[in-house]
């Protein structure tokens, strides 16, 4: 099964040697998304809520351009700068996905100039 990249201008433009998301049969992966703006590239929002929400709709624009929907979501990892935020993230983080809620890990790491990372694993064999 031959892997397919996904990409976007209505997420944020990778940083590195990565694709913004793969498809690979009846998955779609994609890659640690952060709270960037599409346009500017530059970071957006001084709290959790707010980087959340921009991380979140990263990721839903790369799963949108998959075929997929955050509904479709198996598997979630999560990064945070501090544990402490985990709550007012998990608030953000819950509105966007239905239920049942992909499984996740959520972990405390050091990142560079954000507070939240995330990155999704999404099912699509039924559609």
């Amino acid at each position: 099964m031959p892997k397919q990249q996904v990409s976007t201008k209505k997420g944020a433009s990778p940083m590195g040697a990565y694709s913004q998301g793969l498809k690979a049969g009846d998955f779609v992966f994609v890659s640690g998304q952060g709270p960037l703006d599409p346009d500017t590239g530059q970071v957006v929002g001084e709290t959790i809520e707010e980087q959340t929400t921009r991380t979140l709709e990263n990721v839903k624009a790369i799963l949108e351009a998959a075929g997929a929907s955050m509904a479709d979501v198996v598997k979630v990892s999560a990064h945070l700068s501090d544990l402490s935020l985990f709550d007012r993230y998990n608030k953000v983080y819950s509105t966007y996905f239905p239920d049942p809620k992909p499984t996740r890990t959520t972990v405390g790491s050091q990142l560079l100039g954000i507070m939240v990372e995330i990155d999704a694993i999404a099912y699509i064999g039924d559609k």
